[in-house]
């Protein structure tokens, strides 16, 4: 396949026909692929590992198997769901052998890391705004981070990935009364947990303290002594 004749259609290209292309050696079809699927694959990752390097590795190698395996798609499911089996596959194997080693990791994001959690974040927003936004998403990433790895596996896929009830059951290799029932509790556990977070910075709401405290005070004591200092000369006119 001409790749360069096929490239403009690439972007509007349904998946099958980009797994067409690519199985027929189309790399700009496979960069296609993975943009379109990229934030979804790292959330999935993400939601079993809790870890934004060990997320990004699973997505490549998800991507290299996909890549090797795709001649044999036929279309039976829908390719991003094969896409986010082969992801739920490797993640669970690498957290399965890393509790097996005795391997701990943390997780310490840095610039990439950012970058691949704001793959669909708008931007032009003004520095407040921004701030504020990134203080709520931490928040509730921390408190998904928290979920049980059950909860918060179905929690990412049907809640931020809006997956259906029966694609993240395919998925995940559950029956779907079961994910209705874990989506339920990790939505439940979140409002609780995020609720009492929520109380917790009411107290500090609106608070007026440090330099807009000093300042305040600094400029009422200015203008008292500024008074006096009239009323004295004011005084001292009228004796005159």
């Amino acid at each position: 396949m001409n790749s360069s004749s096929s490239l403009s259609m690439h972007p509007q290209s349904s998946d099958i026909e980009l797994a067409r292309s690519i199985a027929a050696g189309d790399h700009d079809a496979f960069k296609v692929l993975m943009r379109r699927h990229n934030q979804t694959l790292y959330r999935t990752a993400r939601s079993i590992l809790r870890n934004d390097g060990e997320a990004e590795d699973v997505v490549q190698e998800a991507y290299l198997l996909a890549y090797r395996s795709i001649q044999g798609f036929r279309g039976d499911a829908k390719l991003s769901t094969w896409l986010i089996r082969i992801v739920v596959n490797l993640a669970i194997r690498r957290k399965q052998r890393q509790r097996r080693d005795g391997e701990v990791f943390t997780d310490v994001p840095d610039a990439s890391d950012e970058g691949a959690r704001d793959m669909g974040e708008t931007h032009g927003c003004n520095p407040e705004a921004t701030a504020s936004n990134n203080e709520l998403r931490q928040m509730l990433e921390a408190h998904i981070d928290r979920l049980p790895d059950m909860y918060r596996q179905v929690f990412v896929l049907r809640g931020i990935e809006e997956l259906n009830v029966e694609e993240t059951a395919e998925v995940l290799g559950i029956p779907e009364a079961t994910v209705r029932t874990r989506f339920f509790r990790a939505r439940h556990t979140l409002r609780e947990g995020l609720a009492k977070d929520i109380d917790f910075a009411l107290n500090d709401a609106f608070s007026f303290a440090g330099d807009r405290c000093d300042r305040i005070v600094a400029g009422v004591l200015d203008a008292l002594r500024n008074s006096a200092i009239e009323q004295q000369n004011s005084s001292t006119g009228e004796a005159s």
